[in-house]
């Protein structure tokens, strides 16, 4: 999917997903259906918008809310990158690994 056809998927939907990083420390994502895999160095978030990688460093999930769809994590952040999947597809994330 292109850049155009993601922008026009977004605005049929009405999704909206709020991405703020302060600082490379702290960053806040909004928009999070899931997440998929996370240890000190990676976390693999599922978004209305696709998967969204974050790495770094010292990586801590210091608050997460499916309820809200919110998700803030902390650490010293070095990437984030959007990758292509079909997030109607659901894969078992790591939640629904845990409440099994």
């Amino acid at each position: 999917m292109t850049i155009d056809e993601r922008k026009v998927n977004s605005t049929l939907t009405n999704v909206i997903q709020n991405v703020v990083l302060e600082n490379r420390e702290k960053l806040s994502i909004s928009g999070v259906l899931d997440v998929l895999s996370f240890d000190d160095q990676i976390v693999i978030l599922e978004t209305e918008l696709g998967l969204l990688t974050v790495k770094g460093e010292d990586l801590r999930i210091n608050k997460l809310s499916l309820d809200t769809s919110d998700v803030i994590i902390d650490g010293n952040i070095s990437n984030l990158s959007y990758s292509e999947k079909d997030v109607h597809e659901k894969s078992g994330g790591f939640l629904n690994k845990i409440f099994k």
